[in-house]
């Protein structure tokens, strides 16, 4: 998955929801997106606590965990992408990139939602909200997913005086990943493959 998100940055057509506010945050700041995705995950677990009104330490600590090694790996696969890769001095070359970033993510998702571990924070958001307000998985994550645009849109806008983060592989990203996803798992399904 962050590979994926790293290959999405470096395309420069947007980022995808899930990423878009942490990333609005690194443009403004200069701080490493791996960094600001720790942050925005301190934030996410306080807006579990607000909708429950409950703080479970243990839950809280192991999602942390996660979103710390995703931060540094993020960073890390950033990094690599930069100095391995052509930088995409054109609309072709963009759009492999962002389309390489749906197909990474969708992997690394196919393999995450299918173990039986804690959720990083803003997974874990996605089943608060859900069995809070009484929605269904789906419509939870869109409006997590939009609230992210929100907020990132609004940084861009304040502080950048444009998008920001956010732009046609955002939309790309909303659309796609989920149905990458379904189709993966359709074939593992199908041809007993092992989990990614």
């Amino acid at each position: 998955m962050s590979l994926g998100i790293s290959f999405s940055i470096y395309a420069d057509l947007g980022v995808s929801p899930v990423s878009s506010l942490s990333y609005a945050v690194t443009l403004v700041t200069g701080i490493s997106v791996g960094t600001i995705t720790v942050f925005t995950h301190f934030f996410y677990i306080g807006v579990q606590v607000l909708i429950t009104r409950v703080l479970d330490i243990k839950d809280a600590a192991i999602q942390l965990a996660i979103a710390f090694l995703f931060g540094f790996f993020i960073d890390a696969s950033l990094f690599l992408v930069q100095l391995v890769l052509p930088a995409p001095t054109n609309l072709a070359i963009q759009w492999l990139y962002l389309i390489i970033s749906l197909f990474l993510i969708a992997m690394g998702l196919t393999g995450y939602t299918n173990v039986n571990f804690t959720l990083m924070p803003y997974d874990e958001l996605t089943n608060v909200i859900s069995k809070h307000f009484h929605m269904t998985y789906g419509h939870a994550r869109i409006v997590g997913d939009v609230s992210n645009v929100l907020l990132a849109l609004a940084i861009g806008f304040i502080f950048l005086g444009s998008l920001g983060s956010i732009g046609i592989g955002t939309v790309v990203a909303a659309v796609s990943v989920g149905r990458i996803l379904n189709w993966l798992m359709k074939l593992i399904k199908k041809y007993n493959l092992p989990l990614i």
